[in-house]
């Protein structure tokens, strides 16, 4: 489960612009990845500094350059440079906290969004910074790994119109990828929602404690679902009322289906809320119900017994004269009454359906 709110007292005081890593500390090194192509043609290459990377960009070719890890203020902070971005988009590319957003810096634009996918039945998080120019695309990840195989594969091979289009289309369809990968975490966290309530509805819930866990668990994960979606509704929507001349009007009616995609995740996101919260409900009335039975049975026992512990304790009082206690059958006459008034009382019990 992902940690909700990351630390960020150490930049309190400091100047906005001031760059700052917030997030998992690291050690890895910061690869750079980058493909170079147009319709004729793609170049694929990996770099050791960001220094090769930029000598290698031609205005002749649209550039996607991919900086994995974003630990390095001091890389973010060359980048910065080269492309002449503002020191506020690269605090925010270095904040993994920070918000779901689409922001308009007239020679580009940003996108700060989440890539979520499971990893070993594991949430995986990822803050993704991307930052669209007229003839380049900055993707920033925190980490190896990620959700783009699929435009790699279509850059490679020429397929679709991704090499024939710009930088504004690379941008879409990175943005798309991460959309519809939301898909693949709902079908995951419909499987989970449909086995815990298998067990819950079939009795084979085992350990409350767990069962109770585990549903508290799913709320979570889904409030941090709904934090991190919901947000792109806006971003989606928002490309339509940019006014800038780095999104053609060609590109918008793929921008209006991630928005389509983003609505269709979070009515999902919804409705299992409500399932989840329909389960916690039934689940809490079980357990009540099954408390109520044991206490009805507990009840039951200790009601049959309250006469006949009335009988035991009448002949066992140490009295010297007492009429019964010279008898030659009673011992027995009183375990046939104590056994007809246990049979009274069950056959009472079981007329007002309470056995």
């Amino acid at each position: 489960m992902p940690k909700f709110v990351k630390r960020r007292s150490q930049k309190t005081g400091l100047p906005p612009g001031t760059l700052m890593h917030i997030g998992e500390e690291t050690t890895t090194p910061v690869g750079i990845e980058a493909f170079f192509y147009n319709d004729a043609g793609y170049e694929e290459r990996s770099f050791e500094s960001f220094e090769e990377c930029a000598q290698a960009i031609s205005p002749e070719k649209i550039a996607w350059i991919n900086i994995i890890g974003i630990h390095r203020p001091d890389i973010i902070e060359e980048v910065g440079k080269r492309f002449d971005l503002h020191p506020l988009l690269l605090e925010d590319v270095l904040n993994t906290e920070q918000r779901t957003k689409l922001e308009d810096y007239e020679q580009y634009i940003f996108i700060a969004l989440k890539m979520l996918r499971y990893v070993h039945e594991e949430l995986d998080v990822e803050h993704v910074s991307l930052v669209q120019g007229k003839t380049f695309v900055l993707s920033f990840q925190e980490r190896h790994g990620d959700v783009f195989d699929s435009i790699r594969d279509r850059i490679r091979t020429g397929k679709g119109r991704i090499r024939k289009q710009g930088a504004d289309f690379l941008a879409y369809a990175l943005i798309d990828t991460i959309v519809d990968n939301y898909f693949s975490i709902m079908e995951h966290m419909s499987d989970d929602i449909e086995i815990l309530d298998s067990a819950i509805t079939d009795g084979n819930d085992g350990n409350t404690t767990y069962m109770l866990h585990r549903l508290n668990a799913l709320k979570r994960e889904l409030i941090f679902l709904r934090k991190s979606i919901w947000p792109i509704r806006d971003v989606a929507n928002g490309f339509e009322k940019v006014d800038s001349n780095l999104i053609s009007s060609t590109i918008l009616p793929y921008y209006r289906d991630v928005y389509d995609h983003t609505i269709q995740v979070i009515d999902s996101l919804e409705t299992f809320r409500d399932i989840l919260n329909s389960m916690h409900d039934t689940y809490i009335s079980t357990i009540s119900n099954r408390m109520n039975e044991v206490m009805k049975v507990l009840t039951i026992i200790s009601t049959l017994f309250m006469p006949l512990s009335f009988l035991a304790g009448l002949y066992g009082m140490n009295f010297r004269y007492m009429p019964e206690l010279e008898w030659t059958w009673g011992y027995y006459a009183v375990l046939v009454v104590m056994c007809g008034v246990a049979g009274t009382m069950i056959t009472f019990f079981r007329s007002k359906k309470w056995l």
